[in-house]
């Protein structure tokens, strides 16, 4: 397998090759199953007031959000996916800001901050990740909540000496990360099978990206940092319990009421 070094691969661009096909890649988590519970989740947090979604992408959240009459805003450091969200029926009606998620403010005053689908591992360093805690808490309203959904490093399945971790097996795509647990680097590789050759022979799309991989109690550090206070902590949108079992969580933490 080929060797790639940490430091060298950034996150999927989401340019012109990625965001045409990003929602057919992702299909599983359009389901009602896993969008529904998330909408009604967000939907409950944001109450009467405005949202703002970091890395909002194609819509995904934003756009069943805003049908359930819930102003959302948006941030976006990709022009090519905010271009696919405005193909989208309401998807012009959504105010966007093509930006860098760690620095930049959109407004204020917002009830709910959320960024989902493990996207806060996009950004590489402690730093960013701190700074993106600090930005989002400065925009939240009195009594506001930032909603963050990652999945937990899932290091107690790999014995020593082992870097590689598969987190999705099926037939038409095989994943897995190879994970630096010194630097909290990984990098997501994907096979996507892309139909077969004149000989009959299968063929295959391979796509990789690097991540920072963070624990839930560095996230509530980060938090605390940035003045804000863990509420609840589930281990899905279902508000399942988070148990030492669990392979991701929703986390939210809230900005002081006064």
């Amino acid at each position: 397998m080929t060797a790639y070094p940490m430091d060298d691969l950034v996150p999927s661009p989401f340019d012109e090759s990625v965001a045409p096909t990003y929602d057919e890649g992702s299909a599983h988590m359009f389901d009602a199953a896993v969008l529904g519970p998330t909408v009604d989740v967000l939907h409950e947090l944001a109450g009467e007031g405005p949202a703002l979604e970091l890395a909002i992408g194609t819509g995904r959240v934003a756009l069943p959000l805003r049908a359930r009459g819930v102003e959302v805003h948006g941030i976006d450091f990709s022009e090519a996916m905010v271009a696919e969200l405005r193909r989208k029926p309401g998807g012009d009606r959504l105010p966007v800001v093509v930006g860098d998620m760690t620095t930049t403010r959109v407004g204020s005053g917002y009830q709910v901050a959320y960024l989902v689908y493990n996207t806060i591992t996009n950004l590489l360093t402690q730093d960013d990740q701190v700074e993106c805690f600090r930005t989002v808490a400065e925009q939240l309203a009195p009594g506001g909540c930032f909603v963050v959904e990652v999945f937990v490093p899932q290091l107690r399945r790999m014995p020593p000496g082992q870097s590689a971790v598969p987190f999705h097996v099926g037939e038409r795509h095989v994943g897995f990360d190879t994970v630096d647990v010194v630097s909290q680097r990984s990098v997501s590789h994907h096979y996507t099978r892309a139909g077969v050759d004149a000989q009959g022979r299968a063929l295959a799309t391979y796509e990789a990206s690097a991540h920072r991989y963070v624990w839930p109690s560095e996230l509530d550090l980060m938090a605390r940092i940035a003045g804000l206070t863990l509420r609840d902590r589930w281990a899905d949108w279902t508000k399942a319990p988070f148990t030492a079992e669990s392979e991701s969580h929703v986390s939210v933490w809230s900005k002081p009421a006064d």
